[in-house]
């Protein structure tokens, strides 16, 4: 059963940093496909960024392409998302979610953390 769960969200001013985990358990994630989303009070969730398992190849959405960036630690099944300069709208819940193939859409992947909040303040 593969099981996620992040960590690191919090509250922080616009400009700021802010690192969010995810740690994965309940299998090994070979050729699977890590991503990031977010969903916004009254939004849908929205993919943010991904990577593969193996191999560490990324793919970003346009919104967050320069300020975040998405890594993995293959030997602690580590997952993380590291966030610059932050603003207001980056605000809502985020999920890591994990797919069982080299993918970028969101419809594949098929397990989901439990989301963690981040707020940015003007």
């Amino acid at each position: 059963q593969v099981q996620l769960v992040e960590s690191g969200g919090g509250s922080v001013q616009a400009g700021g940093s802010l690192t969010l985990s995810c740690a994965a358990s309940g299998r090994a994630f070979g050729s699977w496909t890590m991503g990031w989303f977010r969903q916004a009070l009254g939004k849908e969730r929205v993919f943010l960024a991904g990577i593969t398992w193996i191999g560490g190849r990324t793919g970003y959405v346009d919104t967050v392409k320069g300020r975040f960036t998405i890594s993995r630690d293959n030997a602690k099944n580590t997952l993380y998302l590291q966030m610059n300069s932050l603003k207001p709208e980056d605000t809502a819940v985020y999920y890591c979610a994990a797919a069982a193939r080299e993918t970028y859409n969101s419809r594949h992947f098929d397990y989901w953390g439990q989301g963690t909040q981040v707020t940015v303040s003007s």
